[in-house]
């Protein structure tokens, strides 16, 4: 939120104390305290009725620091609390001298400035990050009386900040009010359903707030040289995150906050879903699915959204007997013809559903202070909360889902999580402020583990649309309810890449839009979008999305660009291990993967998928597209045209075609197969070298879809000849060759 009136003045009703000069400085084996009095002290007498402002440094891994701002340190504990891998096995430096104490973790230090009013540096190595300054930190109260914390932390000159969570306004944050608040806001306006307190600077810095409740970021928007970050209540911790590539940012940050799980090989393959308020049965299920293969279409997922339970009773879990009959020969038909499925999810309890009684018996439904169950009639009549700070109620709602598993689901829908009220009393006393964000959290957790009891490691999915900090432990994660339009195509780019500015590694998004019907032109152009994300799902509110529903165009495009990307399953499962591995996610802003090009610093309609694949989707029904090249010669990875960069070219496109291009140097792999994601990705690989330089050795790597240990090549290009050898693993056969 904001405190001030401009630069002199605070708000109407607001007070802050702010910290002096350090007073005294108090070591601990991980760091040091500092007490810095709200005022000259010169004499014993100045120490009277003065506030002191507690700051703790401290080093929970190698490349950052964490800071806790405090007022009164007397307050309960407040959970739910984010999980933060601290250590102690990596080195500390600590130095305290006239001017100065400094805390070094790795090549980041905070230091300390002892005499002439408050300052704090974050230098990595001798090059400045950022401050904290004299106006920096404050202690706040307002005319209700409510106390807050914030710091603020300088800007550079043009220095960019990203993140936040997946955010569908403007990419770059500079100048934006942020609120961490997770809310059903659809992907046009300024909520969000996944918000994480973190941001990324191309200063070569993140900064990662650990409060789960309401943190308000004003990133430039009340002091426009700085980031203030501020919550309520009497502290405030953050960790101040080392580089200096972003990308390094990025694995430092997940090794805190948790690497993205690796989902199976067959989830990388289209998606085919009922739709939301359409009418569908078996036999349209079936239609659909003759349709797909009757054109050729490869189809890897059916998914049932939330009218495969009765109206009235979300959730039950119970199939419509009078729609779906014989659940378990269905899906058993399903399996049969190589499919997978997933089911619509969500964790309220109608009143007519069976469980809200069994729930409100048990224990297990979200409470008001008087004891009675909380409801409301939004989304569903008289509908309830699982309380899962309940490990009871836990494993109760696991155990509804695993009957569906034993029936033969595959993966869950996980939608909804975001509207969850702060009136409320949680079962394990937790603060209601901060389960409103964390409630998506321990959602997607139960949803996720019970899967990988059930399934095995590596092998759970969800599709999750509600999220904060931490919950790209949990994929995937899906765009939320965007409209049928081009605009609404571009804001749902911008939220995936605000999203893997976050630390999430795979995402995707309702080819076509959600709400409305497409006409075939955003359709077509969706398609080509969609099959360059991470993960691929057909899907809408009131319109089926199989391709013949738009025109005989529309099957041939969504033919080719399902079979490019199968084809490209060994380079994708390389980067999606990456994801899981490292932390660096599979769609990339171009930012991240050239953060000393400047022009990228506000690239919003292109990405990387992967280190070395250039995509730039067309939102255009004529075909138009501009977009950026850095340095070096591009190749279309189809047609085999070349551009050379750096520069911004304009072409236009048929509707089978979008920019996709190899990056100076790459070797691609791709694999013998185009009808399935589930191959084995080594064998018969083709590997492409796109304008390679003469001398160039590249190790490329391909995963095996079991998890295996896959196969590593040595690719070599010296005077005009390219050659390749297996210097590792196994593969049944592999060819290169220079791309064209």
């Amino acid at each position: 939120m904001k405190f001030t009136d401009g630069y002199w003045q605070l708000r109407p009703g607001v007070s802050v104390l702010r910290p002096g000069t350090v007073e005294s400085v108090e070591l601990d084996e991980r760091g040091f305290t500092v007490f810095a009095p709200t005022g000259t002290v010169v004499t014993r007498g100045d120490t009277l009725n003065r506030p002191v402002v507690t700051v703790r440094f401290f080093s929970p891994a190698d490349g950052v620091i964490g800071v806790t701002v405090a007022h009164h340190l007397g307050g309960l504990p407040r959970t739910p609390a984010f999980a933060v891998a601290a250590g102690d096995d990596h080195v500390v430096d600590i130095d305290v001298t006239g001017l100065s104490a400094t805390l070094t973790a790795g090549e980041l230090t905070a230091r300390v400035a002892l005499v002439d009013g408050w300052r704090v540096d974050f230098l990595h190595g001798d090059r400045l990050l950022t401050s904290s300054t004299e106006r920096s930190i404050g202690l706040a109260t307002d005319a209700s009386g409510r106390s807050y914390v914030h710091d603020r932390l300088a800007l550079g000159v043009g220095e960019t900040v990203y993140g936040l969570g997946e955010r569908f306004g403007a990419f770059v944050k500079n100048g934006q009010t942020v609120d961490i608040w997770n809310a059903d806001g659809g992907t046009a306006s300024e909520q969000a359903y996944k918000n994480v307190p973190f941001y990324l600077s191309s200063a070569g810095y993140g900064v990662f707030v650990d409060h789960p409740e309401h943190v308000s970021f004003e990133i430039g928007s009340e002091v426009v040289s700085q980031a203030q970050f501020s919550v309520e209540g009497q502290t405030l911790t953050y960790y101040l995150i080392d580089g200096p590539t972003p990308k390094d940012v990025l694995r430092r940050y997940t090794a805190l906050t948790g690497r993205p799980a690796r989902v199976p090989a067959w989830s990388y393959g289209l998606w085919l879903s009922t739709s939301f308020t359409t009418s569908y049965d078996e036999k349209t299920v079936n239609e659909f699915i003759d349709g797909m293969a009757e054109r050729d279409l490869p189809l890897s997922v059916f998914h049932f959204d939330c009218f495969w339970m009765r109206q009235f009773h979300w959730c039950d879990f119970v199939w419509d007997p009078a729609t779906f009959p014989d659940p378990e020969g269905m899906l058993r038909r399903l399996h049969e013809r190589g499919l997978k499925v997933c089911v619509w999810i969500n964790p309220y309890i109608a009143q007519r559903s069976y469980l809200f009684e069994e729930g409100r018996r048990l224990g297990y439904l979200v409470k008001r202070a008087d004891g009675s169950v909380w409801q409301w009639d939004k989304w569903q009549a008289g509908m309830a909360l699982v309380d899962f700070t309940n490990p009871d109620a836990v494993a109760w709602y696991q155990s509804k889902l695993a009957v569906l598993l034993d029936m033969g689901v595959d993966a869950f829908k996980t939608d909804f999580g975001e509207r969850i009220p702060t009136d409320v009393v949680w079962h394990d006393g937790s603060d209601p402020q901060r389960m409103h964000n964390y409630y998506a959290q321990a959602y997607n957790k139960a949803v996720f583990e019970l899967l990988e009891a059930s399934r095995g490691i590596g092998e759970a999915v969800v599709f999750a649309r509600s999220a904060t900090a931490g919950g790209q432990q949990f994929p995937v994660h899906w765009g939320g309810d965007c409209e049928s339009t081009f605009a609404a195509m571009a804001e749902s780019l911008r939220g995936g890449l605000s999203l893997a500015a976050s630390g999430f590694g795979y995402w995707s998004h309702d080819i076509g839009g959600f709400e409305g019907t497409p006409d075939p032109a955003v359709f077509k152009r969706w398609v080509a979008f969609g099959l360059l994300s991470s993960h691929s799902r057909l899907h809408g509110s009131g319109s089926y999305r199989v391709p013949w529903a738009f025109d005989s165009e529309a099957v041939d495009v969504l033919r080719h660009f399902t079979r490019l990307k199968l084809s490209l399953m060994p380079y994708l499962a390389a980067a999606a291990e990456e994801a899981h591995l490292s932390g660096v996610p599979m769609m990339r802003p171009m930012v991240l993967e050239f953060p000393d090009d400047p022009t990228t610093a506000y690239l919003d309609r292109q990405y990387m998928l992967g280190p070395d694949v250039l995509v730039a989707p067309v939102m255009s029904a004529d075909g138009e597209v501009t977009y950026y090249v850095p340095a070096g010669t591009w190749t279309h990875l189809v047609t085999g045209a070349q551009v050379v960069g750096p520069r911004w070219v304009t072409e236009k496109h048929e509707f089978d075609s979008v920019p996709v291009l190899a990056r100076p140097g790459a070797v691609i792999p791709f694999g013998s197969r185009s009808d399935r994601p589930d191959y084995e990705w080594a064998d018969d690989v083709l590997l492409r070298v796109f304008a390679p330089v003469s001398g160039q050795r590249t190790l490329v790597r391909v995963p095996s879809p079991g998890g295996g240990a896959g196969a590593e090549f040595e690719v070599r290009f010296d005077g005009g000849t390219v050659a390749a050898e297996l210097v590792a693993g196994s593969s049944a056969g592999y060819r290169v060759e220079v791309g064209q």
